[in-house]
């Protein structure tokens, strides 16, 4: 068998840290909130756990039509050729720009796709400072889709001393948030080498770490990243790390792939355990500052569709872990899906909210699956809000599998995404395509939800990319009611025997055929193909569905020419929306369009098209002098990548109805 090798840019070795045992639940340490004014978007979901709400109304629905381009700024990432080893004359080349940036008094911190970090005027745009760590020297990263880079995490120490941290790569560096440089104290020259921290050595440059850090008191808290394709013996595997903010010592690591001795390393059969990796939390984490509890969403081990080399449920992959900030002791965890072998990874942050559920105030936690499934606990105890229940679903033929032979089912929410694929699910605008359609899926397997991966293939719906994916959920505290986005394709799930010189594993990965199963260009299913739902958590109930975004160009394919299509034909991708007290909910859906629902009925109040592909989730701020925006990063494959930013035109609203955060008097 031949290993992946490659030149490592840093000295790898393993580091084993012991976990304190803490008592009981701990206040919040010093130093752990950057910013509590309203009008401030200061961590990558709005606040510390993730709501995506902004207190802001000066934006509301009767003047949303008044919404234009304030002002833009362009990223500027474009392909590289020839950069250094070890891919000495090749190219690299950024993906979409996923930024989301993080706003206090009047500034903006952001990344761009090949990990720059930049600050702007939030007025204006005008560039401040920006800091390039060069994360595109070491070659493309091996993730399929470019660089990509979703945000920044800030911390306030002492006095003055204000930071910006950003995971890029195996990396954790540590700027100064007035001029962009290192941080000196900080580790090396400002960086911390994360992945020389695993549980066994891995390769560096297979790290691809995107989502934000989180703060709490003096500790930086990251996951990591990894491409899926990866499947060789002791891949980096997945843990969580917390390092000191003033120094970048390491506080604490925990595993998510349990060690000998540890609980759950039963889950892992036949050693398992010592040589599979990912298990990874590359997902946005949250956190309760009260309580200094860490909530994070972990994705898939490898290999993502076959689990006959790592038998067993494999906690605490796919699951819900909460930690003890301060420790990293684990204080509860749900898997919610054992076993996975459809890469159905917890691939949004989780959101923390209140909600008065028969009767009872609960503080909880909830997180939006690929599965399509919204799981809601008590956040303190983990307690499911209402009953998950263990059902029988169909077992795996492949050779050397075992899957489980139940899996977790919540009984309320109803699902946010369609479940399962069945011949009714067919791509059926005309007799045609119908027709067509039939032939398409001739000889693939269908059925329920967690129908296993075949060797003929099976018709996975939600597909790999959801149900939720990366863009999360959003809540509305002040009602309890929670938003999120859904991707309605299947995909096709393929095995075939593997090149022995390749994996360990008997069976395989052959290809996995995403949303690219269609017919003549069309979907395999019927639209829309890209959903916004409103759930009341308080309830459990839905209160609307409607199609997120379009797709125009297939609205002029000859096929549907004369057919009566609905109004929007829904958009299928990974990014969500944002809640605002104004009454709306902002999204784009993956597409080139930004939308202003009505966050009571769901109807589209505003749109706008944007210079190209908003993939990322927005966020909104207010200026010192009380003017609201509305922030997406646009741009993608050969389009710029640029930063687009919306405030009301006019003089209907008056400056003097309004207090320095923006927000109605």
């Amino acid at each position: 068998m031949t290993r992946f090798t490659a030149h490592s840019p840093a000295s790898v070795a393993v580091f084993c840290a012991a976990l304190a045992v803490l008592a009981g639940l701990t206040p919040a340490p010093a130093a752990s909130q950057v910013s509590n004014e309203p009008g401030d978007w200061p961590t990558y979901g709005g606040d510390i756990g993730g709501l995506k709400y902004s207190p802001l109304d000066q934006i509301d629905r009767s003047n949303v039509h008044r919404l234009r381009i304030a002002w833009s700024w362009d990223a500027g990432d474009a392909e590289i050729h020839g950069p250094a080893s070890p891919l000495k004359g090749q190219s690299v080349r950024p993906g979409n720009f996923q930024a989301t940036p993080v706003e206090v008094a009047d500034t903006l911190w952001l990344t761009t796709p090949y990990n720059r970090v930049v600050a702007l005027d939030a007025g204006s745009g005008r560039e401040l400072w920006s800091h390039d760590p060069r994360a595109w020297q070491w070659g493309q990263p091996p993730n399929g889709t470019g660089f990509v880079h979703r945000g920044v995490a800030l911390w306030d120490g002492d006095g003055d001393d204000r930071r910006v941290f950003v995971a890029t790569r195996w990396e954790l560096l540590a700027l100064d948030a007035r001029t962009g440089s290192p941080v000196e104290s900080f580790g090396v020259e400002g960086r911390v080498d994360v992945a020389s921290h695993a549980m066994w050595p891995v390769i560096p440059l297979h790290f691809t770490s995107t989502s934000p850090p989180v703060v709490y008191g003096d500790l930086v808290i990251v996951g990591n990243g990894l491409w899926d394709g990866f499947v060789y013996p002791r891949d980096p595997p997945g843990h969580i790390y917390a390092f000191d903010a003033r120094t970048g010592a390491l506080r604490w690591r925990f595993d998510l792939i349990p060690g000998e001795g540890q609980p759950g390393g039963e889950t892992w059969e036949n050693g398992s355990a010592e040589r599979t990796g990912h298990t990874n939390a590359w997902a946005p984490m949250v956190l309760d500052p009260e309580r200094g509890i860490l909530y994070a969403g972990i994705g898939t081990p490898s290999n993502d569709y076959y689990g006959g080399d790592r038998l067993g449920d494999n906690l605490y992959a796919e699951s819900l872990v909460a930690l003890d900030a301060r420790t990293g002791e684990k204080l509860w965890h749900f898997q919610t899906v054992h076993h996975g072998v459809w890469d159905f990874d917890l691939p949004g942050a989780p959101v923390l909210y209140s909600a008065t559920v028969e009767g009872r105030r609960i503080d909880a936690v909830a997180v939006a699956g690929k599965t399509g499934f919204i799981y809601a606990f008590d956040r303190v105890s983990g307690e499911p809000i209402w009953p998950i229940e263990e059902r029988a679903v169909p077992a795996s033929d492949v050779p050397g599998e075992r899957t489980a032979p139940t899996q977790p089912f919540p009984t309320k929410p109803a699902p946010f995404a369609r479940q399962g694929f069945t011949e009714d699910d067919l791509l059926s605008l005309t007799p045609q395509l119908r027709a067509r359609a039939e032939e398409v899926v001739s000889g693939y397997r269908l059925g329920p939800l967690f129908t296993p991966p075949s060797r003929e293939g099976t018709l996975a719906m939600p597909g790999i990319i959801g149900g939720g994916n990366w863009g999360g959920a959003a809540v509305d505290p002040e009602t309890g009611i929670l938003y999120v986005k859904a991707t309605e394709q299947p995909s096709l799930l393929k095995l075939a025997p593997a090149d022995p010189e390749l994996v360990v594993a008997e069976w395989a990965r052959d290809r996995t055929v995403g949303m690219g199963l269609g017919v003549d260009g069309l979907p395999i299913s019927d639209p829309p193909w890209g959903t916004l739902t409103a759930v009341d958590m308080n309830s459990g109930e839905h209160v609307w569905r409607v199609a997120a975004g379009d797709r125009p160009e297939l609205r002029e394919h000859p096929a549907l020419d004369g057919v009566d299509l609905p109004e929007r034909l829904g958009y299928p991708g990974a990014p969500g929306g944002i809640v605002t007290r104004g009454g709306l909910v902002f999204l784009t859906g993956g597409g080139d369009v930004l939308w202003a629902h009505d966050k009571a009925t769901g109807d589209v109040l505003w749109q706008a098209k944007l210079p190209a592909r908003g993939y990322a989730n927005p966020m909104s701020y207010a200026t010192s002098d009380g003017r609201q925006f509305v922030v997406i990063a646009t741009g993608g494959g050969s389009n710029p990548r640029t930063l687009v930013a919306f405030a009301l035109a006019g003089g209907e609203e008056s400056d003097q109805d309004l207090d320095r955060t923006g927000v109605r008097r």
